[in-house]
Parts: structure tokens; sequence; C-alpha cells
């Protein structure tokens, strides 16, 4: 079974990564530490985390180690949407490279298409807890991006929490000089995202699954919500390889490509790295199709915005 995949700027990016968001200063650096012993190289961060710097001693103690060297990582960061003005473009992204103590990142991906009202607050909101929007275009945000990669700051550029339409104009923008290389997006079995997938696969556009095992610790979840750990076709398939549940839904979106699971509890970091032994068959791929649809990252409070990916669902 393949452990990479290839962009489309020849960069090889691992199939399986580490989510860090929800990781606290100290627990962080801990996790990454831990995932780099176990064998892990590709990170997933972002400004909105607020944990890069923690990441960054964890990384640069490793490398100091001499465990890993820097091009044996992958490191992914994210445009936050308070910076969706191309004057701020630059500099957010040298706060990221700053606080990760690294000189260029692997991916930068625009974190959502929404721009947000620049300041220090990362959700400014109104009195009515809606998000206060900027006047901003991402097609404007992409150009700042692309010139990222043309300082050597970055390798290559993507986009996360995108719908069709919208990578479909990015595509179609007046002068692009770079295509995005990745689309990050939630998907497990409860949001398999399909016809998206398939989408950006036909544009060789490669995509990475956040939310593999349906947010078991979102902190917005209610009780309404669907424990993917507990379904039973999902712990039958487990049982029948031996695996856990863990492991099949982490499974489920290697083999449609990439996925970042989180963790910063060391065992299950460890226990979610053993997937590269066993296969799901296609009708099992395929009955996960069927489950009841819904937005664990729903982002509820930007509804109203033009930029939401989510209006077209």
């Amino acid at each position: 079974m393949a452990t990479c995949l290839e962009l489309p700027t020849r960069a090889r990016m691992p199939i399986l990564g580490l989510g860090t968001w929800q990781s606290l200063q100290r627990t962080a650096r801990d996790a990454v530490k831990v995932a780099i012993d176990v064998g892990y190289r590709y990170f997933d961060c972002a400004y909105l985390y607020q944990n890069e710097s923690a990441i960054g001693d964890a990384l640069r103690e490793k490398k100091e180690e001499g465990v890993v060297r820097r091009e044996d990582l992958f490191i992914v960061s994210k445009l936050w949407s308070t910076f969706h003005e191309r004057s701020l473009v630059k500099e957010a992204c040298q706060k990221t490279l700053a606080a990760l103590q690294l000189d260029y990142l692997d991916l930068y991906l625009m974190h959502w298409p929404m721009g947000f009202k620049a300041g220090e607050e990362r959700f400014p909101a109104d009195g009515n807890g809606t998000i206060i929007p900027s006047d901003t275009d991402f097609l404007d945000m992409w150009e700042a991006m692309e010139e990222l990669v043309d300082a050597g700051m970055v390798k290559a550029i993507g986009v996360s929490n995108f719908n069709r339409k919208q990578i479909d104009r990015l595509l179609n923008k007046p002068g692009l000089r770079l295509k995005p290389a990745n689309n990050q997006t939630e998907s497990h079995p409860c949001l398999p995202q399909e016809e998206l997938i398939k989408f950006c696969q036909s544009k060789e556009i490669s995509v990475t699954a956040y939310c593999p095992l349906g947010g078991p610790n979102w902190p917005w979840s209610t009780p309404e919500d669907i424990s993917l750990f507990d379904d039973p076709q999902v712990k039958g398939i487990a049982l029948k390889y031996n695996k856990t549940p863990a492991h099949v839904l982490i499974q489920l979106q290697i083999q449609r490509k990439s996925v970042i699971p989180k963790s910063v509890t060391p065992h299950r970091t460890k226990e979610n790295f053993k997937v590269f032994d066993f296969e799901l068959a296609q009708e099992e791929m395929e009955n996960f199709l069927a489950f009841k649809t819904y937005h664990i990252c729903a982002l509820s409070e930007c509804k109203n915005h033009k930029d939401c990916p989510f209006l077209e669902d």
C-alpha cells in the first residue's frame, strides 16, 4: 500500500498525518514528539490553533536529536480568515514560520474561503454573535499566496473548506499562475464528500480529510450526533480485520487519498499509525456512503457570509 501521494509540484506528501487542532501548547509539543518517534512525518498546523510555537519546539528538539531531518518532514499550515487582505498574507505566513522555527512550509492552505474583519480577534463578531466579514475576495488572496511561493516561503499552496463551485471559480481565475495543490475538507462516513473528492481528483487536486473519526471530542457535539466508534457497521468491520473502529475510519480515508486524524494521547497516536497492513473491500467502502449526512464543523455563525462554503449544500 502506498504511504505517500505526489502533489502537482512533484513533492511527496505522506498519506497519513497528525492533526494538531485542540492541542494545548505543552500537549501539542509532547504529541508531536511522540508522533515523530512513531513514524509520522506529516503535521497539520494552523495559526488558528494557537500552538505553533510548541510544535516548533518539538520539531527543533527532534531535529537536534538527529531523529529526523527537515527534508523528511511535511509541514502544513493555514492562512487564517482575519488575514484576508493582500497586505497581511505575507505577515501571517512569517508569523507561522517564526513560531514553527522553519524556513519554509511544504504546503500553505487558505483555511476558509471566508474573510473576517482584520484584527487581533480570531472570530470578530457583532452583538448577535454573527461573524463580521471583511470586504475581500479569495481570488485576491490567492495572488498573495502565489507570491509566497515566489518568495520561497512555501513550496506549495492549497485551500481548505472550499466547495466545488469555489474551487472551480479559483481554477478559472484570469491570470492564475498556480492551481491549488490540495483541498483539505471535513470527511467521514457521515460526510463522505464523494462528489467534491472526485471533482478535485479530476482536476489533479489532492484531498486531505480532517475529522475522519467523526469528531468524537468536538466541542460543539450534541447528544444527537452519531458516534462512529459505536456504529454497528464500523464495529463489525473492525472486528473482521482485528482492528479498532479508528483504524477502519482512517483506512477509509487513506483509500481515498489522505487523512489527518488528531490525537494527543500517546497510545492512540501510536495505534492510529497501524493502518498500512489491511485494506477495506470496495463494498465496505461503498456502504459508508449511505450514512446520515451532517457537518461537524459547520461554523453556523458564518452562515450569512457571502463566501460560506455550505451555501450550496
